[in-house]
């Protein structure tokens, strides 16, 4: 049989055939998956193939079908190895907010390269719109400006109050969409809006740290109203970027990839070289200075900080 794994808690995954029938499965043995070390050899999204225990309610997944693409963060822990978040993605989108807690827009950049680097378009949504002062207005305007300057799309809404909700609802319909973001931020407000009947918990954002609860434990896909499929992850406190090279890098920003064939040097590393578009364009504003200062950050290894 040939199934969706929609839910993933570990040793454990929930897998829906193609009749509809959902079943937990386990992977039987030593699972490899092709050219990847990961803690997870099978991830939400995935495509699988499965047989029946015997005697038994449960299956065993006996092979992953080919991705056509799939987000993957390195752990910040000694270990560094890597997680796929999710698989078979049509978009991912990226829920931020500028306080309470605050999403540093190295951590953004961090996340658009990443969903560059494997092939899977991005957008962000900026949250908690009820809680901005004037001051906060003119950043968001800043920020929105710096991404959709150069092809990301960006949505304002307050998941709390469900201000510009259809929006979002008609983004996501018939796609599949990672929502991703730091804990916090209100991706379970923003998913029980969108799918009231899953009533996910949402946890309030510490005092003292400024940081949010995490409240999703595990990776689950949920089916929308609107047609598509939403998958809900844990929050993301840190995302260290994996398997780029450094002189594949400035091509996984779009506003660098475009100039990149105007530098003197065909190896250009865009940091001192003579003749270097990028370094010219960052110097007369073309090119936004926190994007550049995202990465040099990358480049020199500097990329896990929230």
């Amino acid at each position: 049989m040939q199934g969706l794994v929609i839910k993933s808690t570990g040793s454990w995954y929930q897998v829906e055939t193609e009749d509809g029938t959902v079943l937990d499965c386990r992977i039987k043995g030593i699972f490899r998956t092709k050219d990847i070390k990961t803690t997870n050899p099978i991830a939400v999204g995935d495509r699988v193939e499965i047989e029946l225990e015997p005697d038994q309610d449960t299956g065993i997944i006996n092979k992953l079908k080919e991705r056509k693409n799939y987000i993957i963060r390195k752990s910040v822990n000694l270990s560094k190895q890597a997680q796929i978040i999710a698989a078979n993605l049509d978009q991912a989108l990226l829920v931020v907010t500028l306080a309470s807690p605050r999403t540093s827009l190295g951590f953004v950049d961090r996340f658009l390269v990443t969903a560059e680097a494997y092939d899977v378009p991005a957008g962000i949504i900026f949250n908690k719109l009820d809680l901005f002062s004037d001051e906060g207005l003119e950043i968001l305007a800043e920020y929105e400006e710096i991404y959709t300057s150069i092809g990301y799309p960006c949505y304002e809404v307050s998941a709390l109050e469900g201000t510009n909700l259809e929006q979002i609802t008609d983004v996501l319909k018939d796609k599949v969409t990672l929502i991703s973001g730091h804990s916090g931020v209100g991706k379970s407000t923003l998913i029980n809006k969108l799918i009231p009947e899953i009533e996910l918990k949402t946890g309030e954002v510490s005092e003292w740290s400024d940081k949010g609860q995490h409240t999703t434990t595990f990776a689950e896909m949920h089916p929308l109203p609107q047609g598509g499929y939403l998958i809900d992850t844990p929050g993301i406190r840190e995302l260290g970027v994996i398997d780029i090279e450094k002189q594949e890098l400035g091509h996984f920003f779009p506003e660098m990839r475009q100039l990149m064939n105007q530098c003197r040097f065909n190896n250009c590393r865009h940091i001192n070289e003579p003749g270097c578009a990028v370094v010219e364009a960052v110097n007369e504003g073309s090119i936004n200075l926190s994007r550049y200062e995202s990465y040099l950050s990358i480049y020199h290894g500097n990329d896990t900080r929230s």
